[in-house]
């Protein structure tokens, strides 16, 4: 098998941040006794000029590590005219605010995707640029062994039955992934039994089982409980897999998380599709388990919004929402902050920006008559708190 090697980028990026900072020094404690900050003390940040997408960030020891899809080799999403397949990076930092290390691939764009022998350039590029999105990385608990899933969309339509999804062990948090890449470099195609879509999807964990969360191609959304090894779902189990998850349509971008304060289970999603969009919603949805029930907040009245007291956001900051990072007991939102290329269509997001903002969930009681809050407001910007790093 071929050996999947991380291939850096030669060339100097510059990073520009803007870290917000709230003084507050309270702190929550979470089901497992550890005292966390609160995410109402956490810092926002802003990203510029590192070409990272649709990604996620997570800690390891000391580390921060940021994921994403790269664009810079010349990407373009959903055109009929032939372009590259630029692969997955992974930076490192010593904190969320950086510096920012040079990006390396998860693996190499060149190899060879084992499910049907073709190279990731060309399976990530067939069907009119189709693209593999949404890297997300994850630690099983049973081993510490670090396993990346993403979606190579195109495979959704080979034949019924099929889904986007591809999960590899990698040699650790920084890669490199997939087969040859040390003891625990491997390639699986999951079995998926109600995940079986294209869309974008979210993993998260209650420290023991993972679960997959999936827009499906109505743009409902689903979930399915990981079998043991964090690679295939269950959802051939009665009772393990969900879907039309608190009735949302038109949805993207969905990630989860545990409230310790409320203690629920809570869903973030962008709720109208919205790709590379300059301004999405953000809403919620709240559970007791993992899988459910999951419930949005009721609204009432006379031809009313139903999303209007689900909603978080209405512009998410001026991006759009795509998932949620847990790093250092705060839950953070991440979202891209897309924007035009020189036609003014998009296709192409190497200048994209990302913001990681901190979460903060307030539980209230859904009363009529009642002042209606349900997270603190998103932090977008603070004037005059701008930085800069440099990534090498």
């Amino acid at each position: 098998m071929r050996k999947l090697m991380a291939a850096g980028v030669g060339v100097l990026l510059t990073l520009t941040l803007a870290v917000w900072v709230n003084s507050g020094t309270a702190s929550a404690t979470q089901s497992s006794g550890t005292t966390l900050p609160a995410a109402s003390a956490a810092v926002p940040v802003a990203l510029s000029g590192i070409d990272l997408h649709d990604g996620m960030v997570l800690k390891d020891g000391d580390t921060y590590y940021l994921y994403g899809t790269r664009y810079a080799c010349g990407f373009r999403w959903n055109t009929a005219t032939p372009t590259n397949f630029c692969g997955f990076g992974v930076a490192t930092a010593p904190s969320l605010a950086g510096p920012w290390s040079q990006i390396t691939n998860l693996f190499d764009p060149n190899s060879i995707d084992p499910y049907n022998g073709r190279t990731w350039r060309d399976e990530c590029t067939r069907n009119n640029n189709a693209g593999c999105f949404n890297p997300r990385m994850v630690q099983r608990s049973s081993d510490g062994v670090w396993i990346l899933w993403f979606n190579s969309v195109a495979d959704y339509a080979d034949g019924p039955g099929r889904n986007s999804y591809n999960a590899m062990g990698c040699a650790g948090p920084a890669g490199p992934c997939g087969p040859g890449a040390g003891a625990h470099g491997s390639y699986n195609k999951p079995k998926i039994y109600t995940c079986v879509t294209n869309g974008d999807f979210g993993i998260f964990t209650d420290g023991t089982s993972a679960y997959l969360i999936c827009t499906m191609t109505n743009q409902t959304l689903a979930m399915e409980k990981l079998d043991v090894w964090w690679t295939n779902g269950t959802g051939n189990v009665a009772g393990n897999g969900v879907t039309n998850i608190a009735g949302y349509t038109a949805s993207e971008g969905p990630g989860a998380y545990f409230d310790s304060t409320s203690g629920k289970w809570v869903m973030t999603l962008n709720y109208d599709n919205c790709g590379y969009g300059s301004g999405c919603g953000l809403a919620y949805a709240t559970a007791p388990s993992p899988l459910g029930p999951w419930t949005a907040p009721r609204n009432w009245g006379i031809a009313v919004d139903s999303k209007a007291r689900a909603t978080i956001s209405w512009n998410s900051c001026g991006g759009q929402p795509r998932t949620v990072s847990v790093v250092d007991g705060v839950p953070y939102q991440i979202i891209d902050l897309w924007v035009p290329d020189a036609n003014d269509d998009s296709r192409n997001q190497t200048n994209a920006g990302l913001l990681i903002t901190p979460l903060v969930f307030r539980d209230p009681p859904n009363t009529p008559g009642v002042p209606w809050q349900p997270f603190e407001e998103l932090r977008c910007y603070q004037p005059g708190s701008s930085a800069t790093a440099t990534t090498r």
